[in-house]
C-alpha cells in the first residue's frame, strides 16, 4: 500500500541526514528501557483491567431499567389470565402485577411503564448516561493531553464514575436517579480512552496490540459479570447492582494510584525530559535493566513541540486546534467520526434491545457478553493480518444486513436470535478495529484527543439508542430497523481514511505530514509509472 510508504526515501539529503540525528520518542524509548518484560506487562495488563469496570456501567442499565414482566391477578373481569391486554396502564388497580418485586427495577419501583410518556421517561436515565459520556468527553477530552496526562485523568475519571455509582444507588426518584447517571458517565468518559492510550504507551511496540486486545476482553469479563450478577440479586433491589458494581471500582482507583506510571512518550512530548527518564528508570527496572548511560538520546529526541504540546491554560484546547488547522487530520477525523456514530448506535442499543427478542433477558445478555470474546480474537487477528479501512466497511455493512434482519424475523424464534447475534458480533468487532484505527492514524501530541473525539461520536450514537429501542418494544423497525440503516450506511465513510497497516506511530503532527507528503508522492510516482508502462504497450 502507498500509505505504508517509508518518509526517508523521499527527503533530501540534509532533510535525511537532519532525521538521523533526531531519533524517534519510539525508538529512544525501546533503546533505553530494552524489551518489554513480564512485570512491565503485567502492569500494563492490570492497567486495561479498568476496562471491566468501564462496560459494568455501561451496560448496567440493561437490567437496573428493565421492564419486567407482568400477570393479571383476577381480581377484575377486564383483566383475564388467559388473555392479558398489551399493556396493563387502562386496567384498574388491583386488577395486575408485577412478577417480581418492584423493587427489582426503577421502572417496577417507580411505575414508569404508565406514568406520561412512558417512552421518553424509561429511556431518560440510559439517555443520560451516554449524554453524560458526550459532554464529559468533548470537555475532558484534551485534559489527557495538555494538562494532566493520561495518568492523573484516568485516577479522575475512575473515581468520579465510582462515587456516582454509589450515589445512584441512594437516588429518591428518577430525576435524581437520570441526573446521577449523567455525572456517572461524565466520569466515565475518559476511563476507556486513557485506559488505551496510557496502557499501549507504556510498552514496546512488540506487545501494544497485545495490551489492546487485553483491554477488550477486559471489557468482556466486565459485561459478562453483569448478567450473573443480575441473576444472583434478581430477587434484591436494583440499587444493589450499584453498590456490587462500584465500590470494587473505588478500591481498584486506590490500587491504580500507586501501580500506575505516567506515559514516557508523554512526558517527552510535553518537554518533561526529568520526569520521563525517572519514569524510564523504573520501566527499565522491571524489564530487568538498568540505565548506566547519559540520556543523550534523549536529548537528540526529535520532539518538536507543536500546537498540540503547548503548555499553560491555552493548551486545554490546542491539541483541537492542531487538527482543525490541517486538512489531512480534519479528513481524517470526520471520516471516522461518521463511521463511529453508526457503530456506536448499534453498539450500545442492541444489549439494550434485547428484551425486544422475546427471549430469556440473562440468557440474551450472556450471548451478547460472549460474542465480545471471538471478536477480540478475531480483531487481533485482523489487526496484524487485515486492512484496517475494508475490515471496518465488510463489517460495517454486515452488521446493517444482520440488524435489517431481524425486522422481518418473527419475535422470539432462534433465527431472530441468531441474526441480532451476529450483527452485534461485527457491530463489536468494528468498534474494537475502529479504536485501535484511531490510536494509528494521529500522532502523540493530539493521540488522546483525537481517540477521545472517536468514542465520542460512539458515544453519541448511544445516547440515541436507548430512545430507539423504547420505541422499538411497539415496533421493531425503529431499533432494528434504524440501526441496520445507520450503521450500514456511515460504516461506508471509513473507506475515505488511509491505510495504517504496518506504519510506525508518529509522535508530532508534523512527521504526520512528512508520511503523508510521502504516501502521496510515492502514489503519484506508481500512478506516473504505471502510465508510462501503458504508453509503451500502446
Amino acid at each position: 500500500m502507498a500509505d505504508t510508504a517509508d518518509a526517508p526515501l523521499l527527503t533530501s539529503h540534509g532533510q535525511a541526514k537532519q532525521l538521523a540525528k533526531a531519533p524517534s520518542i519510539d525508538d529512544t524509548i525501546e533503546t533505553y528501557i530494552g524489551a518489554t518484560g513480564s512485570m512491565q506487562l503485567l502492569k500494563a495488563v492490570l492497567l486495561a483491567f479498568a476496562w471491566a469496570f468501564d462496560a459494568q456501567q455501561v451496560f448496567i442499565s440493561v437490567f437496573t431499567d428493565a421492564e419486567p414482566q407482568w400477570h393479571c391477578t383476577g381480581a377484575s373481569a377486564s383483566c383475564k389470565p388467559a388473555a392479558p391486554p398489551a399493556s396493563p396502564c387502562a386496567l384498574p388497580s388491583g386488577a395486575w402485577a408485577w412478577d417480581r418485586p418492584a423493587h427489582t427495577t426503577v421502572v417496577s419501583e417507580w411505575a414508569l411503564k404508565c406514568a406520561g410518556p412512558a417512552p421518553a421517561l424509561v429511556s431518560l436515565p440510559a439517555s443520560s448516561f451516554f449524554a453524560g459520556c458526550l459532554a464529559g468527553g468533548f470537555l475532558l477530552t484534551t485534559l489527557a493531553d495538555s494538562l494532566l496526562g493520561r495518568r492523573k485523568m484516568l485516577l479522575t475519571s475512575l473515581v468520579s464514575m465510582s462515587v456516582a455509582g454509589v450515589l445512584t444507588a441512594f437516588a429518591p426518584n428518577v430525576w435524581a436517579y437520570a441526573a446521577l447517571r449523567f455525572v456517572c458517565g461524565f466520569g466515565r468518559s475518559m476511563v476507556g480512552t486513557c485506559t488505551l492510550v496510557l496502557s499501549t504507551e507504556l510498552v514496546g511496540k512488540r506487545w501494544r496490540e497485545t495490551v489492546s486486545m487485553a483491554g477488550f476482553i477486559f471489557f468482556t469479563v466486565g459485561f459478562l459479570s453483569l448478567p450473573a450478577l443480575g441473576y444472583t440479586l434478581r430477587e434484591a433491589s436494583w440499587r444493589s447492582m450499584y453498590l456490587w458494581t462500584s465500590v470494587p471500582s473505588l478500591c481498584y482507583s486506590v490500587l491504580l494510584y500507586f501501580l500506575a506510571q505516567e506515559s514516557p512518550r508523554w512526558l517527552l512530548v510535553r518537554g518533561r525530559k526529568q520526569d520521563a527518564m525517572e519514569t524510564l528508570r523504573q520501566i527499565a527496572s522491571l524489564n530487568g535493566n538498568s540505565i548506566t548511560s547519559s540520556f543523550s538520546m534523549l536529548h537528540a529526541c526529535n520532539m518538536q513541540e507543536d500546537d498540540g504540546a503547548a503548555g499553560g491554560a491555552a493548551g486545554v484546547f490546542s491539541t483541537m486546534r492542531a487538527m482543525w488547522e490541517r486538512p489531512w487530520a480534519l479528513r481524517r477525523l470526520a471520516a471516522i467520526m461518521t463511521a463511529s456514530f453508526g457503530v456506536g448506535m448499534v453498539y450500545y442499543g442492541m444489549p439494550l434491545n434485547v428484551g425486544s427478542l422475546g427471549t430469556n433477558l440473562y440468557l440474551s445478555v450472556t450471548y451478547n457478553a460472549l460474542a465480545e470474546l471471538p471478536s477480540a480474537i478475531l480483531s487481533l487477528i485482523f489487526i496484524g493480518r487485515v486492512n484496517r479501512r475494508s475490515s471496518v466497511v465488510a463489517l460495517t455493512v454486515a452488521a446493517g444486513a444482520f440488524s435489517l434482519a431481524c425486522v422481518v424475523i418473527p419475535e422470539g424464534s432462534a433465527a431472530r436470535m441468531a441474526a441480532e447475534l451476529l450483527s452485534f458480533f461485527s457491530t463489536i468487532t468494528a468498534f474494537n478495529l475502529i479504536l485501535i484505527y484511531s490510536i494509528e492514524l494521529f500522532p502523540t501530541s493530539v493521540r488522546n484527543s483525537a481517540v477521545g473525539l472517536v468514542r465520542q461520536a460512539l458515544v453519541l450514537g448511544g445516547v440515541v439508542a436507548p430512545v430507539l429501542v423504547a420505541l422499538g418494544r411497539e415496533r421493531s423497525f425503529w431499533s432494528f430497523g434504524v440501526f441496520g440503516l445507520c450503521i450500514g450506511c456511515l460504516g461506508l465513510f471509513a473507506a475515505c481514511l488511509p491505510e495504517t497497516r504496518g506504519r510506525s506511530m508518529s509522535d508530532t503532527m508534523e512527521e504526520e505530514e512528512h508520511k503523508e507528503a510521502a504516501a502521496a508522492a510515492c502514489t503519484g510516482a506508481t500512478d506516473i509509472a504505471t502510465k508510462d508502462d501503458t504508453d509503451l504497450l500502446v
